[in-house]
């Protein structure tokens, strides 16, 4: 199995910044795509941005300009920084990583549980 925990989250001002991470762990033999989404209340689960092994990345136009994602592969871990928060980035945010638990195994998406980000003066 493969566990996945976020950190990060929590209260901040607008305008503000926050940096959330993610690591994986357990029966990993290789992590593919890592990425972050978020669920606002009574909306759906939208993609934030995602990082590839490679460091190739991609966001959300949302965030575009404000974010950076980044990975340590040693690690198996992926961050995400914003910046300029606005309260409308209030929401749940979730890790999101495809893992190959072994080397003829097909990548399987696993999800964290999630970290409660809060923008509010």
């Amino acid at each position: 199995q493969v566990q996945l925990v976020e950190s990060g989250g929590g209260l901040v001002q607008p305008g503000g910044s926050l940096r959330l991470s993610c690591a994986a762990s357990g029966s990993i033999f290789k992590v593919n795509t890592m990425g972050w989404y978020r669920q606002a209340p009574g909306k759906q689960r939208d993609l934030v941005a995602y990082i590839n092994r490679g460091g190739f990345t991609n966001y959300a136009d949302s965030v575009k300009g404000r974010s950076t994602i980044s990975r340590d592969n040693a690690k198996n871990t992926v961050y995400l920084q914003v910046n300029s928060l606005k309260p409308e980035d209030t929401a749940v945010y979730y890790c999101n990583a495809n893992v190959n638990t072994g080397p003829l195994d097909y990548g399987i998406n696993y999800w964290g549980k999630g970290t409660l980000v809060t923008v509010s003066s």
